[in-house]
């Protein structure tokens, strides 16, 4: 054995240093036998999930595209309780078109600025009985817009000293109706398409692997 001979014993591989008249024992690490790295784990199976025909529904529903006009009213609903501001669009207040303007450019899609021009901007016009929501709702000769908010109600700003607020369509409405428009007829034609595939019956049930 190849060693140092210290106090009557052996050290293997002791190595002697002189440092400023100090004896240094120091003694090498010993070379760790190579161990093989370990194998990677196996990936785990996948868990299959079983959905219901009504959970599948729901997440196909929460996946669909939000149509234009359903932003554009949820926009204009939310400023329900702002003042009236002849001029206004959103600084202070809003008066009719000003809203319009507003919620609608929230919903990426641009209208003209006064009400008559709001109406002109669109080729077709719609009647009274087809109104839907989202709509835009002429009266008094052009003069006064709001948006259908649901069967029957429209939410506009309608005059001074009054503030932003949804409305019932009543028999005085009716009879200054100008006429309709409607900014997102793709997205009407969207919404129509998924309330019937809403009510259409749910599919079986399904396995879904995660």
């Amino acid at each position: 054995m190849e060693g140092t001979i210290l106090s009557g014993k052996i050290y293997p591989r002791v190595l002697t240093l002189l440092v400023a008249g100090t004896t240094v024992l120091a003694t090498p690490s010993l070379a760790q036998a190579d161990t093989p790295a370990p194998s990677p784990s196996p990936a785990p199976s996948p868990e299959a999930t079983t959905l219901t025909g009504p959970e599948l529904k729901e997440i196909l529903a929460k996946q669909a595209p939000k149509p234009a006009w359903k932003k554009a009213l949820k926009w204009a609903m939310a400023q329900r309780g702002t003042p009236y501001v002849w001029g206004g669009t959103g600084r202070g207040g809003f008066d009719c078109s000003g809203l319009m303007l507003r919620a609608y450019g929230a919903a990426g899609i641009k209208l003209p600025r006064v009400a008559a021009d709001q109406y002109g901007a669109f080729s077709k016009k719609i009647a009274w009985k087809n109104l839907k929501p989202g709509d835009l709702v002429f009266f008094h000769g052009l003069g006064h817009v709001g948006m259908i908010s649901k069967p029957g109600y429209m939410v506009h700003a309608p005059q001074s000293g009054d503030v932003v607020k949804e409305e019932k369509l009543n028999a005085w409405r009716r009879s200054s109706f100008v006429g309709g428009v409607r900014p997102d007829p793709a997205g009407v034609k969207l919404s129509v398409e998924q309330a019937r595939r809403a009510a259409e019956p749910a599919p079986t049930m399904l396995e879904a692997t995660a």
